[in-house]
């Protein structure tokens, strides 16, 4: 007689967190700090995520990380996560999109899913859905240098001189904002000055580069609509492919009325969280572009279902990234997976403090991202240098412009 044994895997749980503030060495790319968090199972396996730009110092934001690991995912299993994606998002009586609760929730979903991958031996995207692209199209802003003589976000020759450098580096899409500040009191009718000074931008730019490189222009919702449909009337004989967040994002349907006036396609999501938040922009026509930043959006499941909302109105996503490299990592396991997927912000090539802070850096080459193809997420932390380089400062990682400007 043959006895069959059946042995049940008992189920993983999570059973730790850590934390970790970095701050980053001038000048200070991607932000100036960022926070990382680590959850370990009692099996073994670690996963690492990236909580994006919660409005709060990041000491409150540690202390807030805590509590919703102590409350919501201290115990449970790291797979179920669409179990506590629901319960966080409803913390407190919410069930809205918070972006503090959102941000958090963020990085820990994306550590859950390194975790998951981990214990499977699939990277992320394998498990959502699998691999659609080889590799992913990428872009950087026109980045300052040591030894610039001028500031490259307000001259517009420097800025053409940058922008084929990227060329000549093997970009193809490279992003500027010559508009001027963004401030807690936009939108506003920018000034005739800014208008010809980003007329300038975009001609210099297209004269130095031709048609090798797109132009991306980014803005930070500083105009209202009447303003942004001035300029983009300006801009569209230098066909941009884009124009990014023309106006401030709490209300889509003004959004819109700059996206039916311009033949610019319009992209937008960095500050949004939530599917709901997106299906704004998408039910009112508000964007062609969707620019979720990963780490405040909802994490990875989210992201994926907002660009698979997208897809059904034959809308791209362009992943947000002005962050660290473990939001980077997740970005990079969506666009893979994404039949959507356009382009992929980038911090210049990933070199720097992005390659130093990961045990194996980012793979960029000739313009596009290489798959990143280990299980989990693709990447991993690498925690000496995150404990050697502390956040001591007292700034946010964002700060807009307190006074209004005329």
């Amino acid at each position: 007689m043959v006895h069959l044994v059946i042995i049940r895997k008992a189920t993983m749980k999570i059973i730790d967190l850590k934390t970790f503030v970095v701050g980053t060495p001038p000048p200070h790319f991607g932000g100036r700090y960022w926070i990382f968090v680590k959850l370990v199972t009692d099996t073994g396996i670690e996963g690492v995520g990236e909580v994006y730009s919660v409005p709060f110092h990041p000491d409150v934001v540690v202390k807030m990380i805590e509590d919703v690991f102590q409350r919501y995912v201290h115990g449970r299993d790291p797979s179920a996560i669409e179990k506590m994606w629901r319960i966080i998002y409803s913390s407190g009586f919410t069930q809205r999109p918070d972006t503090s609760v959102m941000g958090i929730l963020s990085g820990l979903e994306i550590a859950c899913w390194d975790i998951v991958g981990k214990d499977a031996n699939r990277p992320v995207h394998q498990l959502m859905g699998g691999k659609v692209h080889e590799k992913l199209r990428s872009y950087t802003y026109l980045y300052p240098k040591p030894g610039d003589k001028t500031d490259v976000y307000m001259d517009p020759d420097l800025a053409a001189q940058r922008a084929l450098e990227y060329a000549d580096l093997g970009f193809t899409a490279v992003k500027f904002d010559p508009v001027g500040p963004y401030t807690a009191f936009d939108g506003r009718q920018i000034s005739f000055e800014a208008i010809d000074r980003s007329e300038q931008f975009c001609r210099k730019i297209r004269e130095a580069v031709g048609h090798r490189v797109d132009l991306l222009f980014g803005t930070h919702g500083q105009m209202t609509p009447s303003s942004a449909i001035r300029l983009a009337k300006r801009l569209e004989q230098f066909e941009p492919l884009w124009l990014e967040e023309p106006t401030p994002p709490e209300m889509p349907e003004e959004m819109a009325l700059v996206a039916r006036a311009t033949s610019i396609p319009v992209a937008t999501g960095e500050r949004l969280a939530t599917k709901y938040e997106f299906s704004r922009v998408l039910r009112n026509q508000s964007a062609a572009i969707l620019q979720m930043a990963i780490g405040r959006v909802g994490g990875l499941l989210e992201a994926k279902k907002i660009a698979a909302m997208a897809e059904a109105h034959y809308v791209q996503i362009a992943p947000h990234l002005y962050c660290g490299p473990i939001e980077a990592a997740a970005n990079i396991q969506l666009g893979l997976c994404s039949p959507n997927f356009l382009i992929q912000e980038s911090i210049e090539t990933f070199d720097g403090f992005h390659a130093e802070i990961l045990k194996k850096p980012i793979q960029w080459q000739e313009g596009f991202i290489l798959p990143l193809t280990e299980p989990g997420i693709g990447v991993e932390l690498n925690e000496e240098i995150a404990l050697a380089n502390p956040y001591t400062g007292d700034q946010l990682h964002l700060e807009m412009h307190p006074e209004p400007v005329i």
